[in-house]
């Protein structure tokens, strides 16, 4: 039996570390974590606030994950999105797709796809107020 998740893993191009501490560290306020030494001599970097724990490692040949991404809960989002978009990047709002979220998509330094969302505080939404983690109802599969 599943009990929880430990991190997410997205892919990055070698010798791009900087670009990433930019991005998740600098940008988005993530605390970066110390790799063990055996891992940390294949590159990458790992990331964490609060929950949300974000590994990045090296792929070679690097193709970013255009449909595939993680997505972070935040208490902001329009200050999210406003931080994002003074920085250059392109954010794509998709509110209302699910019921009760806000959100929008963008991509981290290497085109990655990031999802950032933040529930409605209404009763019975599914996340149960603004950046809450209550988790997702069983649904179908979808090509969302």
């Amino acid at each position: 039996m599943i009990t929880g998740l430990d991190h997410v893993q997205v892919a990055m191009p070698r010798g791009a570390e900087d670009a990433a501490r930019a991005f998740y560290g600098g940008l988005l306020g993530m605390t970066e974590d110390p790799k063990p030494p055996v891992l940390a001599a294949r590159g990458g970097c790992w990331f964490r606030s609060g929950t949300a724990i974000l590994h990045l490692g090296v792929e070679d040949p690097f193709g970013p994950a255009r449909k595939a991404h993680p997505a972070f809960l935040v208490d902001d989002l329009d200050g999210m999105q406003a931080t994002l978009i003074k920085a250059g990047y392109e954010c794509v709002r998709a509110d209302g797709e699910v019921p009760g979220v806000l959100r929008f998509h963008t991509r981290d330094p290497f085109g990655n796809r990031v999802e950032f969302q933040q529930g409605l505080p209404q009763a019975g939404n599914r996340r149960g107020g603004p950046g809450s983690a209550a988790g997702h109802p069983r649904r179908p599969e979808t090509s969302a």
